[in-house]
């Protein structure tokens, strides 16, 4: 079974990093096959509809999705909703998510924001037949400190998520 760990802020101190790295240290040490995909090092174009997706970013960013079993979302919240460049690659990838279990850990900059992340939840369930994993992780920047997560709540809803998303993956298998 592969799991992939997706980290879509390009924000250098970005804290949804923070629940990426969290949830990748977590499936490591259950032994599980996971890959940590941080965009910030692999600059994708923009979906033109045209030559994006033969862009050699695009293929490798499709070829892990494609590998993975399950894929959880580690996503900044902008303007109540996942921010662009996780929508980016959702439109530069399409067919290489059918079928996965999918998780998402979310950042944002106030608690009204909780269920921003339904959008793309339900065009990654209705598009591509994802199974979503029922248990999300929302933060804000108070969660956090420098380059820690000092909730210990969120920190523990972050290890629950990534745990719940290698039990779901295997199960549906």
């Amino acid at each position: 079974m592969n799991l992939l760990v997706l980290s879509t802020s390009l924000n250098p101190e970005s804290n949804s990093r923070l629940l990426a790295r969290a949830a990748h240290a977590e499936l490591t040490s259950g032994g599980h096959a996971v890959t940590l995909l941080d965009l910030r090092d692999l600059p994708l174009p923009l979906c033109d509809g045209a030559g994006a997706y033969r862009h050699e970013n695009t293929a490798k960013a499709r070829a892990l999705i494609a590998a993975a079993d399950g894929i959880l979302v580690a996503t900044p919240i902008y303007n109540y909703d996942a921010n662009a460049v996780v929508k980016n690659l959702v439109e530069l990838t399409g067919k290489a998510w059918e079928n996965k279990i999918v998780g998402f850990a979310c950042c944002a900059g106030g608690h009204a924001s909780y269920m921003s992340i339904m959008a793309l939840a339900n065009s990654l369930m209705l598009d591509f037949r994802c199974t979503i994993v029922p248990r999300f992780v929302y933060a804000t920047e108070g969660d956090f400190s420098g380059e820690t997560i000092a909730n210990a709540e969120v920190a523990r809803r972050t290890q629950e998520l990534a745990t719940t998303l290698a039990r779901y993956a295997a199960a549906l298998k």
